[in-house]
């Protein structure tokens, strides 16, 4: 009877796992995408600020605002996902649907991710940036950063140490409050116009600028659907003249503004692939938003034309002397080789490895910035943790892409670039 009994339950075992083999194998990838569209919705309920951008159904929101899974369900929604998307295989013929499954898998890993960390499983600064957003960034050696600072100290001479002297140095190129708002107004143009040249937009394609404060983050791309953009700007610590191409090329052209218009455009109203109506902040997505973003100003700005532009524009209606522009300009370029600076700390205090404390102060020394400043970096950090990789790497691996694909001819990188805003990518995808 015993033998019998077990027998019975094998039986059963073996039936409801069949049953959900089944069922994942016959989920089509249009109810996949939806099932993804309201995971991602729910860990929003449970994570504010996890959801960056959603323009789908309102029903399907309000639905899941309504009456919220828990976390164990979610993580067993996504587990059932990402079986049910291990049964459709990639079309050869048709190389976008099969960059589709691939950018779907990696999604759902990071979503199943941070499900975990939300149930307070802890990982390591490198696990976390693998599951998360499809990446490692090779360790930083101090030596590196130290002789990157050995440069800059023949570039800014003076009294004081080189921090200090640096931080003195850029006060200089200080955009003042009153022309804060007329300065980015004429960046965020030349952006555009730029932009407009080699990408055709939406013509109902706008943002809407807004100054704020009290943030971790210098710039922040709220994107609302239907080619509509907010792009706040904080204000809590002073803008450099650099910073109002820098953001107008990230946040808006042809950056995030311009990024996730082409994917709306092309994905999502072309193709109706539901699951990019819908952002996840910690996701593999991230890394090509911030990198394609991060070289949005190399793409509109070839070469030395943002210093021209800045000199002969910005310069002029921010009050400054345009005559130290090209000197400004060459002495922020010897920066590049401190770009990896703030990952490196930010991987050894998440890691535990030096204290907060000891953290402003590796911010301070490597991206010879202010006290102050090291501190919105620290509070950034703490915020969004493993994100801060997306930035450098994803400019950096953005950046390979187009030069590999396109070489030097400017209408074959812009088709390039175009190519990374508007198809489904994540950082291993781009190394292939």
């Amino acid at each position: 009877m015993r033998i019998l009994q077990v027998g019975l339950l094998i039986f059963c075992l073996f039936f409801v796992e069949s049953k959900a083999v089944q069922a994942a194998a016959e989920a089509t990838l249009a109810n996949i995408a939806e099932r993804y569209v309201k995971l991602v919705l729910a860990v929003g309920e449970h994570e504010p600020g996890y959801v960056d951008a959603y323009y789908g159904p309102n029903e399907w929101q309000i639905a899941i605002q309504t009456k919220t899974p828990s976390l164990p369900d979610l993580k067993a929604e996504a587990v059932s996902l990402l079986l049910a998307l291990d049964h459709h295989k990639k079309d050869p013929k048709d190389p976008l649907a099969a960059q589709r499954l691939t950018f779907l898998n990696k999604q759902l890993i990071a979503v199943k991710t941070r499900l975990r960390m939300l149930g307070g499983e802890k990982f390591s600064f490198d696990d976390e940036t693998r599951l998360l957003f499809d990446a490692v960034v090779p360790k930083v050696e101090v030596a590196d950063l130290e002789a990157s600072l050995a440069l800059l100290n023949t570039l800014i001479t003076g009294e004081g140490s080189l921090q200090s002297r640096f931080v003195k140095f850029r006060e200089a190129f200080t955009i003042p409050k009153d022309r804060l708002e007329r300065v980015f107004a004429a960046a965020i143009t030349a952006c555009k116009d730029r932009t407009s040249a080699f990408l055709k937009l939406p013509k109902n394609e706008h943002f809407t600028a807004e100054f704020v404060t009290n943030k971790p983050w210098s710039g922040y791309n709220w994107y609302q659907g239907g080619a509509v953009s907010l792009i706040q700007v904080n204000t809590d610590l002073p803008s450099t003249i650099d910073s109002a191409v820098n953001l107008g090329c990230h946040e808006g052209y042809p950056g995030h503004h311009v990024f996730n218009t082409l994917l709306e455009v092309n994905l999502v109203n072309k193709r109706v692939w539901t699951e990019f109506s819908v952002y996840p902040l910690y996701s593999p997505q991230s890394l090509l938003a911030e990198g394609t973003a991060s070289f949005a100003r190399a793409m509109a700005f070839p070469n030395n034309s943002q210093t021209e532009f800045e000199a002969a524009v910005l310069y002029p209606l921010a009050g400054l002397d345009s005559k130290l522009a090209q000197y400004y300009s060459d002495t922020l370029a010897a920066l590049s080789g401190l770009r990896y600076a703030r990952i490196e700390g930010a991987r050894r205090y998440l890691n535990g490895k030096i204290s907060r404390d000891e953290l402003v102060t590796w911010l301070a020394r490597y991206q010879l910035t202010s006290l102050e400043r090291a501190e919105q970096s620290v509070r950034f950090i703490e915020t969004y943790r493993g994100y801060v990789i997306n930035y450098a790497l994803g400019s950096d691996l953005a950046a390979d892409y187009v030069n590999r694909k396109a070489g030097t001819n400017i209408s074959a990188r812009w088709r390039a670039y175009k190519t990374l805003l508007s198809t489904p990518f994540t950082a291993s995808m781009l190394k292939q």
